[in-house]
């Protein structure tokens, strides 16, 4: 066959499987028939054909047109994929994995190549194997894909499996470490269970994500240890002061409060329109991107005097920020990402109904009056409030430990020179 004629095929058999893809289907099968008469001997041309016989269920004359196909051209995975199907309707298991393994040596990314060897793998008695199959396939799959009608009941089928091959492999992993939990049973094991938990797929893997500023080479976090912050004692003593302060502010209704989302109109809203300048979000600022608000400090004396012992995120124009945050009851906030991994944000809990949950990463913390919490909001976080009251925290930010005190003083330099060069703060609390 010339190099003319090849083309003349290649052209119209992918002018066929786009016109397949719209849903022309006469016009696909119009096309498919004229290559069929001009050069019926063609790789591509075979490999319709044997196609169609498989869908009537002729996988023998298929086999032959496929073997006869790839023998003229074995550089197309879609021969060989076909040539795979026809050896499963066959019951030729081991010419099947050469088959499966030829395409997926040619498109390492072929989700139906790797479902189908998940699924020869279960037929051949090896559910690990298959799960392992099911697992590479399963990620090839974008977020929020919805696969096609054809492989919708397979791609369920294979999450089926991967998911019962997690739980097979967290009993013998628990079997497997006893001892070894037992030689350590008076240590904190926090840290590896979060490690078995990914291993497991339990937990997704998260990382920080700053919208603004990331700064390298420092621990990647997400809820810090309260004893590394003795500062907080005399705050979190003071919680019922605080509370009290906060609810004299309450008491004056929503008026009192701003919504904390206020995004111009013009910009895109993402996952804020349902909260964007509504006071189901509502926020009491003491000092606001390194402003104090005089007038709301006077209000709240005793909070002030507890934060006399707060080490401040001192960057002008972006830090420190000190609000009481009001989320309204059946209320969401979206997972979302803070600014830089240079500050760290503390909770401190003021009014916390049943129902109320706050995850930052994949680590969820139950909130406890009085009992604060410092996390890294650079990770993807969210809250919610599903009981019929609103939830309250006094929320701080603070430096990151981990950062010298040269490398905050450029921080702050920084920030202020690329705030000054665009004429707008970054910065909006976590």
């Amino acid at each position: 066959m010339n190099s003319h004629q090849d083309a003349r095929v290649r052209l119209l058999m992918d002018s066929a499987m786009r016109a397949l893809s719209a849903g022309q289907h006469q016009e696909a099968e119009r096309l498919v028939r004229q290559a069929q008469t001009e050069a019926p001997h063609h790789p591509l041309v075979l490999n319709e054909t044997a196609r169609q016989l498989l869908m009537a269920g002729k996988a023998a004359a298929a086999h032959t047109l496929l073997e006869s196909a790839v023998r003229e051209d074995g550089t197309h995975a879609s021969l060989w994929l076909n040539l795979a199907a026809a050896l499963r309707a066959l019951d030729r298991g081991d010419e099947e994995m050469a088959a499966l393994d030829k395409v997926l040596t040619l498109d390492p990314r072929n989700i139906r190549a790797r479902l189908q060897t998940g699924s020869l793998h279960e037929l051949r008695g090896n559910p690990r194997a298959a799960a392992m199959s099911y697992r590479f396939a399963l990620q090839l799959i974008p977020p929020g894909f919805d696969p096609p009608a054809p492989l919708r009941e397979v791609v369920q089928h294979a999450r089926e499996i991967v998911a019962a091959n997690d739980r097979s492999l967290e009993a013998f992993l628990d079997e497997r470490l006893q001892d070894t939990r037992a030689r350590h049973a008076g240590e904190t094991l926090r840290r590896f269970d979060k490690c078995l938990a990914t291993l497991l797929h339990k937990d997704a893997i998260y990382r920080s994500q700053p919208s603004f500023m990331y700064f390298p080479q420092l621990p990647p976090i997400e809820f810090h240890e309260r004893e590394d912050f003795p500062w907080l004692d005399s705050i979190e003593a003071a919680t019922a002061d605080i509370r009290a302060e906060l609810s004299g502010v309450i008491s004056e209704g929503t008026a009192a409060l701003e919504p904390y989302v206020r995004i111009p109109e013009g910009m895109p809203l993402n996952q804020w329109q349902e909260l964007n300048q509504s006071r189901r979000w509502g926020v009491y600022y003491l000092w606001r991107e390194g402003v104090a608000l005089p007038e709301h400090i006077a209000r709240c004396p005793r909070t002030a005097a507890a934060l006399e012992a707060w080490p401040r995120y001192d960057v002008p124009s972006s830090g420190p920020t000190a609000v009481f945050s009001i989320l309204d009851a059946k209320t969401r906030i979206p997972p979302h990402t803070g600014v830089t991994n240079t500050r760290l944000i503390v909770h401190l809990p003021l009014i916390i109904p049943s129902g109320c949950e706050f995850r930052v990463g994949a680590e969820r913390r139950e909130w406890h009056p009085g009992r604060a919490l410092v996390f890294d909001d650079t990770f993807e976080h969210a809250a919610s409030n599903e009981s019929d009251v609103p939830r309250a925290v006094l929320i701080l930010d603070i430096w990151n430990p981990r950062l010298s005190a040269a490398e905050r003083d450029l921080v702050r330099a920084a920030t202020a020179a690329v705030s000054e060069f665009y004429d707008i703060s970054f910065f909006r609390g976590g």
